[in-house]
C-alpha cells in the first residue's frame, strides 16, 4: 500500500488479524439477490482492468485519498498481462460503475480493491467473483482487512497464523481448512511456505456455464452468466 497517489513508495502491510471470504459462507440477501436475477448490471470480466484501477483509485466522499500509486498500477498492470490478475467490471447503461480486481496464486485469490458508483454495484460484483471462483477450483479468497460491508457479505477475521495456515494448505493443494477448524502444531507462522508450482484455479469455468445458457436463447449473456446462474451457484 501507499500513503497516497503521489507517494513513491511501498509499504507491506501484514495484518494480526486477516479478512477472507469463506466461498461457501457468502451472504446473498434476499434484495441482493433479486438485484442479481434481474441482471440489472452488465458483468464482465478482465475487460477493463486498467479502468478499473483507475475508478478504484479515484478519490470519493468516504475516501479523499488512495493507496494506489504509479508503482502499483504498473505492478498491477503487469501482473495482468502476464494473467495472475483479473477484474470483475460492472456496467449500467455503458457506463463502468463498479467492480473490483485482485491477484490469483494458485487456488487463492487476493482480493486489492473493490467500488461502487452505483447501488450494490460492488455487492454484484462480489458475488460473481465468489460464483467465479468456487466454479473454478477456488479455496481461499482472502480480503485483507475487514469492513462493515464485507462483514455483511459473510467476511469473517481470522488470526494471521490461522490465515497462513490456510493458505499453505491450498497452495500445497490440500483441502481447505473450516472456519472453525483446529491447527496442528506448527502450522502457521512457523510452518515453512510451499513452493512453485502450485495447481491454479480455472478463471474461465463459469464462462463456460454462461454460454451454456446463452445456447438456451438466454439474451442477456454477455460473456458473464445470467444472474440466476449466479444465484444458483451462490446457494
Amino acid at each position: 500500500m501507499a500513503d497516497g497517489a503521489d507517494d513513491p513508495s511501498v509499504h507491506w502491510v501484514e495484518p494480526r488479524l486477516r479478512a477472507i471470504l469463506p466461498l461457501d459462507g457468502f451472504h446473498l440477501s434476499k434484495s441482493l439477490k433479486k438485484v442479481i436475477v434481474s441482471d440489472r448490471f452488465r458483468v464482465t470480466t478482465d475487460s477493463a482492468f486498467r479502468a478499473m484501477m483507475a475508478l478504484c483509485a479515484e478519490p470519493a466522499d468516504d475516501r479523499p485519498t488512495t493507496w494506489i500509486n504509479p508503482v502499483i498500477k504498473t505492478s498491477y498492470e503487469r501482473l495482468f498481462q502476464l494473467g495472475h490478475a483479473h477484474s470483475v467490471e460492472c456496467w449500467l447503461d455503458g457506463e463502468l460503475v463498479g467492480g473490483l480486481y485482485g491477484v490469483s496464486l494458485g487456488r487463492a485469490f487476493f482480493g486489492e480493491s473493490m467500488v461502487s458508483r452505483a447501488r450494490d454495484a460492488s455487492k454484484v460484483a462480489l458475488a460473481h467473483l465468489v460464483a467465479r471462483l468456487r466454479a473454478g477450483g477456488w479455496r481461499l479468497l482472502d480480503c485483507q482487512f475487514i469492513t462493515p460491508h464485507l462483514a455483511s457479505l459473510g467476511a469473517i477475521e481470522i488470526p494471521q497464523a490461522d490465515y497462513l495456515a490456510r493458505l499453505y494448505s491450498v497452495l500445497s493443494d490440500g483441502a481447505a481448512l473450516g472456519a472453525g477448524a483446529a491447527l496442528g502444531a506448527g502450522a502457521g507462522v512457523g510452518a515453512a511456505a510451499p513452493s512453485p508450482p502450485f495447481v491454479a484455479g480455472d478463471w474461465g469455468a463459469l464462462d463456460g456455464l454462461g454460454a451454456d445458457a446463452g445456447d438456451l436463447g438466454v439474451a442477456c449473456w454477455t460473456g458473464s452468466p445470467p444472474g440466476y446462474v449466479i444465484a444458483q451457484l451462490l446457494t
